[in-house]
């Protein structure tokens, strides 16, 4: 299986890019998860974004946030991996990927995220620790947390 990995920032997307990206936030985030919420923040504009795709499909992207735009610190947001591709290691190669261009971009300095309460465990393993209470966030357990 080929898999493909890119970072680029927002202004350098395709139209078919922009397209695809959304289509999966979309499909997992809204549809899958059944949650309504506006995913089209206003913060994509600022962000890179890592895209992984298998074999010419999207299979799963991040966004990487610069400081002071989400949270003081850097932070890895809109995680995604597409159900076809979850528990093949995908997206610990996206979070591993995106923690590297997150320090290349940004600097060495700390990365927030705001996590899916369920996730914690697979945060942990990239060395992200908790940094808060539990919240609701559109209808779903989140916990901050920080990769110092």
């Amino acid at each position: 299986m080929e898999t493909t990995l890119i970072c680029k920032p927002f202004q350098d997307f395709t139209p078919f890019e922009l397209y695809e990206n959304l289509r999966l936030r979309s499909d997992v985030f809204v549809v899958e998860q059944t949650c309504v919420f506006l995913d089209l923040d206003n913060k994509d504009q600022a962000c890179h974004h890592v895209l992984v795709y298998q074999n010419g499909v999207l299979e799963a992207s991040s966004r990487l946030v610069p400081p002071g735009v989400s949270y003081p610190e850097a932070s890895i947001g809109r995680v995604v991996t597409s159900q076809a591709a979850r528990g093949t290691g995908l997206g610990k190669k996206l979070m591993e990927a995106s923690i590297a261009y997150c320090q290349e971009l940004f600097g060495e300095g700390p990365i927030k995220i705001g996590a899916q309460v369920y996730a914690r465990k697979f945060y942990e393993n990239l060395g992200f620790v908790q940094a808060g209470d539990v919240y609701d966030e559109d209808g779903i357990d989140h916990i901050h947390m920080i990769r110092p």
